[in-house]
């Protein structure tokens, strides 16, 4: 973080100081809600969470060398007071951002924000110092967390947005404003909690609403290929740029295939020329991603050879997505598990085809689980990605887990899957169990859920250090 004194801090977040014996002290490090985390010369934030409570922990913190704890009550230690911590957390990070000359790049959609906000950070990386959202740390207590760490030589913030419900990007834009924001697509993520697609456009479009004009330097990156993010057009003052693979795009791909890795290749096409891509990442749903990013840095100056080149080193950043370790007996793992809905199965159960190697006798597992937040489409959606994995052709499909899992198994069985092809089993220790009898050589196993499932269990034992040396790639 930018160094600040605890006297600003308190006048930022509108606090009371208690027990700081020098008010103007500054605080130099990070800002941290975990005291394990607490760095010398850094700020503790104390939430009151459902098992733990952070001011429990405040006098930990200090020890480890936090100036100060942000607090609801006195502590006994150097704290400021204020009513809500969260609050406080956004009103500091939105001073932040103020101080700073960052362009702050923002990002949301239905599925693939993470791996877009990677694929982003890694391009920017290239023109200067970068800052980007762990993981998906896109909340509100996540995002201003990552604002904070930005400093005076951040040259990029690149910023992951999530939403349950209308208002919550509006909010998120007004911590931490974006002169560019990206909008990836409209899908059934969280569809269960919006009401509909046209409610889930709504909220995503509270990004490009929230953008400078075109002649204050605003920009959306809009989806070409997605009529509801197209459509956004209309709801901004910012210039547009199209990504995708219409012929309108500015920003396109063409010759679009996979390589026999199952990794996506094109020729990426900019206003600025034209250049190959072969990416590192696996599965063609990487394309969109990847044009998006290259929109972005397009914009900002990069040429399109600087951005092929970028894109064809890029990796993983965030774990857990379609990450691949290819075992020392042939075994390829594809731990997908952080998270899952219709449109990222959907993706991945193609990835994981491409990968396979039938005329090797190798076969293809799809251990899948519960898709969340779908409500009343919940039945349907869990039906069709297990009849999508028939017709694709999956050798086998491991439905894990309790009601929605036996609609998994209940689609890939109507669609014709009998015997063998698919089975149903009830928790993760059954999976790795079927699995460890069942492997052979060959074989590519993706495993895939709701971040609640806690699916990853199933790869990690797979992967069990202890019995398996494997090659991780991919990332």
């Amino acid at each position: 973080m930018i160094a600040l004194s605890l006297a600003e801090i308190v006048s930022v977040v509108g606090g009371q100081p208690h027990d700081i014996p020098d008010i103007r002290r500054q605080v130099t490090g990070p800002v941290v809600i975990d005291s394990r985390q607490v760095e010398q010369g850094g700020l503790f934030a104390a939430f009151a969470g459902e098992h733990v409570d952070g001011h429990d922990f405040a006098e930990r913190a200090v020890a480890a060398g936090a100036e100060a704890i942000l607090a609801t009550r006195p502590l006994g230690v150097p704290a400021i007071v204020v009513d809500d911590v969260e609050v406080a957390l956004g009103a500091l990070a939105r001073a932040v951002v103020a101080r700073l000359g960052t362009t702050l790049v923002a990002l949301t959609g239905s599925a693939g924000k993470t791996s877009t906000k990677d694929l982003i950070a890694q391009l920017l990386e290239r023109k200067g110092p970068t800052v980007w959202t762990p993981g998906s740390l896109n909340n509100e207590i996540g995002l201003p967390l990552t604002a904070l760490r930005a400093t005076e030589e951040t040259r990029h913030l690149v910023l992951e947005m999530g939403a349950r419900g209308i208002g919550h990007i509006r909010y998120l834009t007004d911590l931490t404003p974006p002169r560019i924001g990206v909008v990836l697509n409209v899908g059934t993520a969280h569809i269960g909690e919006f009401g509909g697609r046209e409610q889930i456009a709504q909220a995503k479009g509270e990004l490009v609403e929230a953008l400078p004009s075109a002649e204050d330097g605003g920009i959306a990156v809009l989806n070409a290929d997605d009529p509801l993010v197209r459509a956004m057009s209309s709801r901004t003052e910012a210039r547009v740029t199209l990504f995708g693979e219409a012929a309108d795009a500015d920003v396109r791909a063409d010759d679009v295939r996979l390589t026999e890795q199952g990794q996506p290749a094109f020729t990426l096409r900019t206003p600025t020329g034209c250049s190959a891509v072969t990416m590192r990442l696996y599965g063609e749903h990487h394309v969109p991603n990847a044009l998006a990013a290259a929109a972005v840095a397009h914009e900002l100056g990069m040429s399109a050879d600087e951005i092929a080149i970028a894109l064809s080193e890029a990796g993983n950043l965030s774990r857990w997505r379609m990450e691949v370790t290819e075992r020392a007996d042939g075994v390829t793992v594809v731990n997908d598990a952080y998270n899952a809905n219709p449109e990222s199965m959907r993706a991945a159960l193609r990835a994981l085809v491409s990968m396979g190697k039938p005329a090797e006798g190798g076969r293809t597992w799809a251990v899948l689980g519960h898709m969340a937040e779908l409500g009343d489409d919940a039945l349907a959606e869990h039906d069709a990605v297990g009849r999508l994995a028939v017709r694709l052709n999956v050798s086998k499909l491991v439905a894990v887990g309790g009601r929605e899992a036996s609609w998994l198994q209940l689609g890939a069985y109507n669609e014709g899957s009998w015997g063998e092809e698919s089975v149903h089993v009830s928790d993760a220790q059954a999976a790795v169990d079927l699995l460890r009898s069942e492997l052979r050589p060959g074989d590519v196993v993706l495993v895939k859920a709701s971040r609640s499932v806690g699916l990853e269990r199933v790869a990690l034992a797979l992967l069990d250090t202890a019995s398996v040396e494997g090659q991780v790639t991919g990332r």
